[in-house]
């Protein structure tokens, strides 16, 4: 199955790029899924239908579906008062009953997270060969992306699986520390929600996963580009196509006033394209609603998948006596950049974004010696440490 992750700066019209792509690929005769999380329905109304929690046929080929993050909330606590029945009756707390649960902010995304999921894993006559999703605009969607992999390390950090080889000591260290210790049933819904969460992270790295930019150039646009280019770098993600929405053709620049907006327009496409795969889409002069008004817009549809983004590890030992990591994050800036070595991990900040990235295993047994931005790439140079490096290496 192939994703198509959708996303742009807010108002680029990045949800009616989506409906136009999944339409596009749908009538090419790829059997696809679009999916939204927008609790206003703008997915709908850019298909001229209504959407909902359950799978609605658009076309032959062409599913949609947005996920009702409201249900999905109550029913996930509702499991959680239930596996930690103990715990609550322990400290004295009263469950919530359904009627007073309101979904918390980014429940729309863990609702789309698990909707992509179950497509992906989805198998027999409902599977898809495509999935389109309309991801909420750049900056949530960044954070979006990045949601499975750091749960995943919260869950390590806090519950880690090594503490269940003790379940036999568990009553005895209970006794001694005067409060009982977590459940089993506690670490048992940890390494259910890790392996959700894994099913989720292993579709967003997948190779046939992409994320498609949509923005208006412009000088808004080229900024949220910019900045939403280095998050993705950042996540080792890249952007397969850049999509210009809403271009307006040379001829309709008459007037002397407009002049300026043309040059803008020109500017912007001139340094997306040195970057990036462009596709424009030119406006209809209107809103597009409906199945015509969409393929009308000549929206691309799913194209071969992007280069895979690689953190090369080269070996300059010989020469330097250094290994140099190389992580690409163009568009970065030099005063915004951060690193914190933290143990077995490397704390990146690049910007307004921040990942903690495990080290290669053999710069574990290093020491960070530097590092310097090129051309859009962070290479840090690591050391061996004589205490841990082998011998004679």
């Amino acid at each position: 199955m192939r994703t198509i992750l959708i996303t742009g700066p807010g108002g680029s019209g990045r949800t009616t790029v989506a409906a136009a792509t999944a339409l596009a690929a749908a009538r090419a005769g790829t059997r696809t899924l679009l999916l939204g999380a927008d609790r206003d329905d703008t997915l709908g109304a850019a298909l001229g239908m209504r959407t909902g929690p359950e799978p609605a046929l658009v076309e032959p080929g062409l599913t949609v579906r947005r996920p009702d993050a409201a249900r999905g909330f109550r029913d996930g606590l509702a499991a959680l008062q239930d596996r930690a029945a103990s715990a609550l009756g322990l400290l004295g707390a009263a469950r919530l009953d359904a009627e007073e649960l309101t979904p918390l902010p980014g429940a729309e995304e863990l609702a789309l997270l698990r909707a992509l999921r179950d497509a992906a894993l989805a198998e027999g006559p409902g599977s898809h060969e495509l999935v389109v999703v309309d991801l909420p605009p750049a900056p949530r969607a960044l954070a979006l992306l990045a949601l499975p992999e750091e749960l995943r390390r919260y869950l390590r950090r806090l519950l880690p699986p090594e503490r269940q080889a003790a379940r036999a000591l568990r009553p005895v260290l209970g006794r001694l520390a005067g409060v009982p210790l977590p459940a089993e049933s506690l670490y048992e819904a940890a390494a259910r929600w890790d392996l959700e969460l894994a099913a989720a992270e292993s579709v967003l790295a997948d190779r046939n996963t992409v994320v498609r930019l949509v923005a208006e150039p412009g000088p808004a646009g080229a900024d949220a580009v910019r900045t939403a280019g280095l998050g993705l770098a950042l996540r080792g993600l890249r952007a397969d196509l850049l999509v210009a929405n809403r271009v307006l053709p040379e001829e309709a620049f008459a007037d002397g006033w407009s002049a300026g907006p043309l040059a803008q327009q020109r500017k912007a496409l001139e340094e997306w394209e040195e970057v990036y795969d462009v596709r424009t889409v030119t406006h209809l002069g209107r809103d597009p609603r409906g199945a015509d008004d969409l393929a009308a817009l000549g929206a691309p549809g799913a194209d071969r998948p992007a280069a895979p983004v690689e953190w090369p590890v080269t070996d300059r030992l010989a020469d330097d006596g250094v290994l140099v990591w190389h992580i690409p994050l163009p568009g970065a800036i030099r005063d915004d950049l951060d690193l914190v070595r933290r143990g077995d991990e490397l704390v990146v900040t690049a910007g307004p974004f921040r990942r903690i990235v495990p080290l290669p295993s053999a710069l574990r047994r290093c020491t960070v010696d530097g590092a310097a931005l090129r051309e859009g790439t962070l290479a840090v140079r690591f050391a061996p440490d004589p205490r841990l490096w082998p011998r004679g290496r």
